[in-house]
């Protein structure tokens, strides 16, 4: 029973691999090997190259030092950081709040050996997680320095301990979340900032990676000594892959005792989330008088909804709602710093910085693009729009009107700073205004003209219309090379002319384009919307 439940684990965890979702049916045997092959690529040679490097830059400079301890330390609490990242919130949703929980309990099968299949599930995967971080640590130990008996059996133990610990620490992680999950009303703002979060770490560490890491290294022995002495746990740690049998008791005995308060909690508490259905709020019927709506505002309202129900949505095609008035913020701090750099390297170039600054704000803009995915999400309900006694023209608009909305206010926010840190005149300063004005009226327009030419209503996920139909890819492109265009155009010709005349030309000719987009969408857009 454990092996098949297993088995069942394992796959739904892997589905998409072997599974077309989209056209609902088994992937051939070359797609399924190509997206094997694809799957280890990524995980060795990726991710097991990038921690290789890492390692070989670590230990032999460490291990002269005799900070061996130190190497395996940091090597270990980065596999510890990874394979609980990786498996939580797998943890999450295929421990606690699966979606085969009442069936899995209506069937005569043992509930141990139903946490047992999860809990094993969620091991391998962050024995996967971790074993990509640990394992190259390991072995660039074993052939740069050291590979006594010793060595390979404590490698071996500390690679079984971080993996049982970090079963341990997901589980942990999971109920935390699995908890919350059940008390919060509105999931999708919550997981649009975790996700910006994560994405917040991640780059910084990216970017500071190699600083940390030089600066740790040149500095090892003092900073072995302050951990050795303030964080004597760590030390044990990092000691066990040297073969030491005090810290191998030690840190066993600890994980192990760990993991068996896990399974108790568990145990105890894993019926009680299992079967619960969420938080349900109970409210005593009261009549109201509801606010009648024009057929825009509605409309409107709709599309808002939409558009704030799903995390997908927001991360993919609403980033520049965030990044523009952050964009806006970090040129009033640096603007100090940046506007001489700028005026020296453009100094033959008289209105550079204006043009650059003005691109700055329509790159950034150009990463939203809600209107190209927004009549494909629609999918197979866009009957019932289309049912409505209402214009195709009006539900157009209300589309494109989310975009306008959500791009021209911060990106007004973001000129203004620009315009601020930058010292421009008081022309300069209202072309900076108004042209990325123009340019995300023209985007906006654009890429409801795309999605309108290219919809795709067959979808069964709604990650297919929002990141890989041609409509997005088309749209966003698009947005990002005409958001260059100031500076590109300026730098060959415009310079010839003033900054002042080529931004008010510039701007001339995107309206051109925009007034050409809406007579289409207005006549013809919505005989198209129509027929779809």
């Amino acid at each position: 029973m454990l092996k098949i439940l297993l088995k069942k684990q394992m796959a739904e965890v892997f589905r998409s691999y072997f599974y077309d979702a989209k056209k609902n049916k088994a992937r051939s045997k070359a797609a399924v090997a190509a997206y094997i092959v694809l799957f280890v690529v990524i995980m060795l040679g990726v991710m097991g190259g990038m921690f290789t490097l890492l390692a070989l830059s670590m230990s032999a400079p460490m291990a002269a030092a005799g900070l061996d301890w130190l190497y395996f330390a940091l090597m270990g609490l980065l596999a510890i950081l990874l394979g609980s990242f990786g498996s939580v919130f797998n943890t999450y949703s295929g421990l606690y709040l699966a979606k085969d929980n009442d069936l899995l309990l209506s069937m005569p099968i043992p509930v141990n050996a139903i946490m047992g299949a999860r809990l094993l599930s969620v091991y391998l995967l962050g024995l996967m997680y971790s074993g990509v971080v640990i394992l190259p640590a390991v072995i660039v130990y074993w052939f740069t320095v050291s590979a006594s008996l010793g060595v390979i059996a404590g490698s071996i133990l500390l690679l079984l301990l971080i993996s049982i610990f970090v079963l341990t620490l997901s589980c942990a992680l999971g109920w935390v979340v699995a908890k919350i999950s059940l008390k919060l009303k509105n999931k999708s703002f919550i997981t649009v900032v975790i996700s910006l979060a994560f994405f917040a770490i991640y780059y910084f560490f990216c970017f500071r990676a190699q600083t940390i890491i030089s600066d740790f290294v040149a500095n090892a022995v003092t900073y072995g000594e302050k951990i050795k002495g303030a964080a004597y746990p760590i030390y044990l740690f990092g000691c066990v892959a040297l073969g030491n049998g005090k810290a191998m008791a030690v840190v066993t005995a600890v994980v192990l005792a760990l993991f068996g308060v896990m399974w108790l909690l568990l145990g105890r508490s894993f019926l009680k989330i299992a079967t619960s259905s969420g938080k349900t709020e109970r409210r005593m019927y009261r009549e109201t008088r509801t606010q009648r709506k024009s057929i825009g505002a509605a409309l409107l309202g709709k599309e808002f909804a939409r558009f704030l129900s799903s995390p997908n949505y927001m991360l993919n095609c609403g980033l520049g709602v965030l990044l523009l008035p952050i964009s806006g913020i970090v040129l009033l701090i640096k603007g100090r710093d940046l506007m001489p750099m700028l005026a020296m390297a453009f100094d033959n170039q008289p209105g550079s910085a204006a043009v650059l600054l003005c691109t700055a704000v329509c790159v950034v803009a150009s990463m939203n693009d809600m209107a190209a995915p927004s009549i494909s999400l629609e999918g197979k309900n866009l009957w019932l729009l289309q049912l409505l006694p209402v214009k195709p023209w009006q539900a157009l608009r209300a589309k494109l009107s989310v975009q306008l909305l959500l791009t021209s206010i911060p990106a007004l926010f973001a000129s203004a700073c620009a315009a601020i840190a930058g010292g421009l005149s008081a022309v300069e300063t209202l072309l900076t205004l108004l042209v990325p004005q123009a340019v995300i009226l023209m985007m906006a327009l654009l890429n409801l003209t795309v999605g309108l030419k290219m919809p795709n209503l067959t979808w069964t996920s709604e990650i297919v219309p929002i990141k890989q139909s041609a409509s997005v890819m088309i749209g966003l492109l698009g947005g990002m090379i005409y958001g260059i265009l100031p500076i590109a155009g300026f730098l060959m010709f415009g310079h010839r002319m003033g900054a002042n005349a080529y931004m008010a030309c510039f701007m001339a000719f995107t309206l051109a384009i925009s007034a050409g987009l809406y007579v289409w969408l207005k006549k013809k857009g919505g005989a198209a919307f129509a027929a779809l």
